[in-house]
């Protein structure tokens, strides 16, 4: 609620020159900009993502998203249409989910075209574009490693199938730390992130633990219904070590601040959480997370900036307040950070 009014999709819609929105990472993963927001203090203030350390103190636990991002946009042909696919997950060997525009030319039983002489038939229908691909015995994942492209979201308005941009983009919309093979997007606040940053926050004494989640349509499927409480989170897999949750544990016993490193470590973890702790284990979730939400786990937000009118900015609204965020958001198109997956990041205190 707001104002003692129920939420409104608008509600969280701001003004964001198309200039501002990155189309292309910095030439150094840590050289963005870093907003900090402090909840207690109501304060702005301005610093860069190389300093990040010097918010943390010794003894405090940082939790990674460690999923690594499938190279799962292709191009294929259905008789003589020219088709995008966006490879979604495998649902049983050699059969996939996939998204594909135009979906109206991909129908149950046609062949599909893909390069290097790849084939597969349409098996199956599923709502807003989904199809069902059985591709027999051929290793889509070895395929798609050879031939597949970054799934850079539509807002970055550059030629997707530009060989000479392929091999940066599939090294920099992928996270240093990635090592699970699973997810459609990156967990961008991740992004910022080198070795030379991870071994500064190790020598300083910051624990630093991996959970999953297998970045799917959830993350940034759009909100159609005009109430907030109208819309239905699609489900995401995650799962969390044994190893990780008993780290988590400990750490929420002892007082010690936990920073989540984007929203999916927030789902990740406010999903486990039952009757006081963090369980591990894989299983899925749909939660989702706005204005009131009580968190349980996370007590700091490492975040990029997020579309407007999107769950992921409902989320960050529901840990740092609607009204502070929002003129957080505003302070950022005023100085003109860098919006979105390859933009600049917030950090909430």
């Amino acid at each position: 609620m707001i104002s003692g009014k129920p939420l409104r999709i608008s509600d969280f819609d701001y003004e964001l020159p198309p200039d501002l929105i990155a189309q292309h990472p910095l030439p150094r993963r840590d050289d963005s900009r870093m907003m900090v927001v402090d909840r207690k203090a109501g304060t702005i203030s301005h610093a860069l993502f190389r300093d990040f350390a010097e918010f943390l103190s010794e003894g405090d636990l940082l939790v990674l998203n460690d999923t690594r991002v499938l190279p799962a946009r292709l191009w294929g042909r259905s008789g003589e249409a020219r088709i995008e696919f966006l490879f979604i997950r495998e649902l049983e060997p050699g059969v996939w989910e996939v998204l594909c525009r135009p979906a109206k030319r991909v129908r149950p039983n046609d062949t599909m075209r893909f390069p290097k002489g790849i084939k597969a038939r349409v098996v199956g229908l599923a709502e807003e574009g989904r199809r069902r691909l059985d591709f027999g015995k051929t290793d889509v994942r070895g395929f798609l490693a050879r031939a597949g492209y970054a799934p850079l979201p539509p807002y970055i308005k550059r030629d997707k199938e530009d060989e000479t941009a392929r091999p940066e983009d599939l090294e920099r919309y992928q996270t240093v730390f990635a090592r699970t093979e699973g997810a459609i997007a990156a967990p961008t606040a991740g992004l910022h992130f080198t070795e030379n940053v991870l071994s500064g926050l190790k020598a300083k004494g910051i624990d630093i633990r991996r959970v999953t989640l297998e970045v799917g349509l959830a993350t940034f499927q759009p909100v159609r219904a005009e109430l907030v409480a109208e819309h239905r989170m699609l489900e995401e897999t995650y799962s969390i070590t044994p190893a990780a949750a008993k780290a988590i544990n400990a750490a929420k016993g002892k007082g010690r601040p936990l920073t989540a490193v984007g929203t999916t470590v927030v789902r990740t973890l406010e999903s486990a959480w039952r009757d006081g702790t963090v369980r591990s284990g894989r299983r899925s979730s749909a939660l989702f997370i706005t204005p009131g939400f009580e968190f349980h786990v996370v007590d700091r937000l490492l975040t990029n900036f997020h579309l407007p009118q999107s769950t992921l900015l409902m989320l960050v609204s529901a840990f740092a307040g609607y009204d502070l965020v929002m003129r957080a958001y505003a302070e950022a198109v005023k100085e003109r950070y860098r919006f979105f997956s390859y933009g600049d990041c917030m950090l909430i205190i």
